[in-house]
């Protein structure tokens, strides 16, 4: 039996590196090659702790932090991030930070001043990477959604060039509308932001970036376990975390099912970003570095989509569009 470890170190200081922290002296570039491939999430998280939780994150080891404007807690995200570069003994380029342009702010005056603003309740003079969190766009004065994404991008290609935005990329976007905006723009996506955990694996779309070279970020890596998604008891499929074949495999290797399903992540070459908001998890999931699979355990992974297919975030209803055409569950 072959053990899989999908990050090829020869002591334990390497292996933290390899699962996306850097020496506390070495600063990163901002290329994607860079993106540190742990990142600690911030949506849901409550306004009460979240810069707790954000400056833990970042003293346990976390050197990504993702946010958007949309979550409503930027500024406390940026006071987290403040007290835990203090707190670290780190600089701001030791850490890379995302964040997202939402959809009412597309338009080209709209979305200059959304970057000023999100720079500012970071309290930072730059973002590592900027999303544009989805293909539509919503009327500041109609409050009306439909699809669009080309005039946003454009406006993000020309703030590119500034000093205050390193990469761009876009999330929640469909095999055909990213072809459409690679065809009509100048810039590729560095990065694409989507769901995958083992109940949406979405393995041919994951294998179509890289054919791009667009670097994945799986965002809801525990699938069901964020109460946002409602869960009932008794609706198929179990949480995640719960089930059985995940906690087979985690009993075997002396992990927990959050560990698996990170380690699942990464080693499809997938960045991930788990959220948390008490210590223990915080920690707990940054551990999984710790925690070492077989291919057989992968294989036993990928089998858990077979029982159960879901997708749990699609507001295609409510926003009145399509969404997710051509994929998994949509």
């Amino acid at each position: 039996m072959k053990t899989f470890i999908p990050w090829t170190f020869s002591t334990a200081a390497a292996a933290v590196a390899a699962f996306g922290t850097h020496d506390l002296q070495q600063p990163l570039t901002s290329a994607v090659s860079e993106i540190p491939g742990i990142g600690f999430g911030t949506w849901l998280l409550d306004k009460s702790n979240v810069s707790e939780a954000v400056s833990a994150a970042i003293q346990t080891g976390y050197r990504h932090i993702d946010c958007a404007t949309i979550y409503g807690n930027q500024k406390e995200v940026g006071k987290g991030i403040a007290d835990g570069l203090k707190k670290a003994n780190l600089k701001r380029s030791d850490i890379w930070i995302t964040s997202k342009l939402w959809n009412d702010h597309h338009e080209p005056k709209l979305a200059v001043e959304a970057l000023q603003q999100t720079l500012v309740d970071l309290g930072i003079e730059y973002l590592d990477l900027w999303l544009m969190h989805w293909p539509v766009s919503t009327s500041p004065k109609t409050g009306k959604t439909k699809v669009g994404y080309l005039d946003a991008w454009h406006t993000m290609e020309k703030l590119h060039k500034t000093p205050q935005l390193r990469n761009i990329g876009v999330s929640n976007f469909s095999p055909s509308e990213l072809k459409d905006l690679i065809d009509r723009s100048s810039t590729v996506p560095a990065v694409h932001q989507f769901e995958i955990h083992p109940y949406l694996p979405q393995t041919d779309f994951l294998d179509y970036h890289r054919e791009l070279g667009i670097q994945v970020t799986a965002y809801s890596p525990f699938a069901n376990t964020n109460p946002i998604y409602k869960p009932q008891p008794d609706d198929p499929p179990h949480l995640l975390t719960e089930n059985l074949d995940m906690l087979a495999i985690a009993a075997e290797r002396g992990c927990t099912t959050a560990q698996v399903a990170l380690v699942w992540g990464r080693s499809r070459g997938c960045v991930v970003i788990p959220k948390a908001s008490h210590v223990e998890h915080i920690k707990e999931n940054f551990r999984a570095v710790e925690c070492r699979l077989t291919d057989e355990d992968l294989e036993r992974v990928d089998w858990v989509s077979d029982r159960y297919l879901k997708r749990f975030n699609n507001p295609s209803e409510s926003w009145g569009v399509k969404l997710y055409d051509g994929l998994q569950d949509s």
